[in-house]
This record gives C-alpha cells, structure tokens and sequence, in this order.
C-alpha cells in the first residue's frame, strides 16, 4: 500500500516539531505506543561499550565479543557457560534498575491518557516505570521467562529467583551445574522466552494481551488518536510500524508521530498526518 520511497520530514523546524507533538498529546483522546529497541538504548541499555565491558569483560577476553547481542548466539563450550552469560545478561537488563528516568518521563507524560503500548522490548522496564500491565503487549517475549526449549508445551515461567542465584554463585564463567534450568515436562533443557525461531511459545498471557490489544484498536478507531512510535528500526517493522501507517492512513482522526535517532520518517500517503522527530528519544522528552 505504501511507497518504498523514504519521506523525510523537514517542513517544520525542530523546536515547531517538539510544540506541535506536545500539543497533540495534550488533545488527543488516545495514545497508542509503539516502542522498539531504540527506547530502551536512550534509557541507558546499551548493548555495547562501557556497560557491556563492566559486565562481560571476561567473556570478551575469551571471545572477542564485539556486543552483548552478539554474544547471545555464540556455541559456547557447555550449558554452565551458556547459562554464566545468559544469566548476567538477563540480570542486568531485566532485573537492574538502569532506567535513566526516560521510561518514568514517559509514563507521566501519557498516564492520564486512555493509552496501550505495543513494544517489541523484552526488558519490562515499562511496568518498571508504572505502566498498567493490562495496557501493555510484549509481542516478542519476556526475558524474565523461561520456556522449553522444544517446546513441549505452552507455558512459560518466572526466573527471577533462579537468575540471581546463577549470578550470585557462577565462578571461572560458568554457574553450578545443578542450576542448569530443564523443562518440568519433557526434561529437556529451557530457553529464554524471545522470539528468535519458530519455537517461540504464546502462553496464555501473551493471548490475553494480544486480545486486550485488538479490542483497544477496535473500540478506539473514531476517536482522534495519536499513534506514537519511539525507536522502531526495520528488523521487525510489521509489528508496529506497519501497522502504525495502515491505521493512520485509514483512520481520519489518526495522527502519527515518530521519534527516532537514526530513522525518523514517514511514507507520502500519511505525509500531512505525521510528525517525524529525529533526535534522541531522551531528549525529546526532556523538551516536553
């Protein structure tokens, strides 16, 4: 439906831009937020540099890693080293509050507004910083769960207790063998519950949450609604940058505002309806 061609948006100056988003969240009835990779990276999850050499410098030593995400895919020599990297890489971006208070700004920007949020984040700092949790769609997982590798079957589980403890006692980059996570069901042993491959598993929660999603779309169509996406990149851009352009194209009282550092831009179909901001998500918000 829409052009391939990129429309970068530059027929406002920056600070018009920052007057203008602020007044359509002000006036919008609803907001509807889409949220990637990019959000999380301005709230201080980087996956590279200073934070990754504090926390994996021994790995990086033995691997070369270039970044923590890279890192994840590595054939590492055992499950006690497997579960040693995975087991501080949850940790620390899970369960650590790193937040440098742009999920927070957030949230009070938009609390009083009838709001859902779409994200392709597994960090769950949204609920960290106060979201309702029954206003939230994780779409690609949760890194505070762990499913069966095959899977065998549909459910997920919490982690928390088990991850510190693998933390807390790993030595010489692996955890104590007896800490190796294995499926209550089949034996075999667990994975963190991310969409890489088709072995991702939808538990009865991410349905509840795709179906409150749904019908929050459906209720809320005719109403003026401010679709706001915040550091989206093209790795999965169906999920909500798709689908953020199909609604504020049909829509007649939609509008779209897009923040991103890198990307910020909108097809020629939904031109005069968007607002693209590129700039630090962060810093955007400071300005608000």
């Amino acid at each position: 439906m829409f052009l391939n061609k990129k429309t970068m948006i530059s027929t406002k100056s920056y600070l018009d831009k920052i007057k203008q988003f602020k007044t359509l969240l002000q006036e919008s009835d609803v907001v509807i937020l889409g949220a990637g990779a990019g959000l999380s990276t301005s709230a201080g999850f980087t996956y590279t540099g200073k934070r990754f050499e504090d926390n994996f410098s021994d790995f990086i030593e033995k691997y070369n890693f270039p970044d923590m995400y890279s890192g994840g895919f590595h054939p590492f020599e055992s499950l006690e080293e497997y579960w040693a990297y995975w087991s501080r890489y949850i940790y620390i971006n899970r369960y650590i509050d790193t937040d440098n208070k742009t999920y927070k700004k957030l949230f009070e920007l938009i609390k009083e507004k009838d709001y859902f949020v779409l994200t392709t984040n597994v960090d769950h700092q949204f609920q960290r910083a106060g979201f309702d949790k029954q206003r939230l769609f994780y779409t690609q997982g949760d890194y505070g769960l762990f499913q069966c590798s095959e899977p065998c079957h549909n459910s997920t589980y919490d982690n928390e207790e088990i991850i510190k403890k693998m933390v807390d006692t790993q030595k010489n980059m692996k955890i104590p063998t007896e800490l190796i996570p294995y499926c209550p069901i089949c034996k075999k042993t667990m994975s963190m519950n991310l969409r890489v491959d088709n072995t991702f598993v939808e538990d009865e929660g991410w349905h509840r949450a795709s179906d409150r999603y749904m019908e929050f779309i459906n209720k809320h169509q005719n109403l003026k609604v401010l679709f706001l996406e915040l550091g989206i990149g093209m790795n999965t851009p169906s999920i909500v940058k798709f689908s953020f352009w199909r609604m504020v194209h049909e829509w007649q009282n939609a509008i779209y505002v897009c923040i991103n550092l890198n990307e910020a831009y909108a097809p020629d179909e939904i031109r005069k309806k968007s607002i693209c901001i590129k700039d630090d998500i962060k810093v955007v918000l400071n300005q608000l």
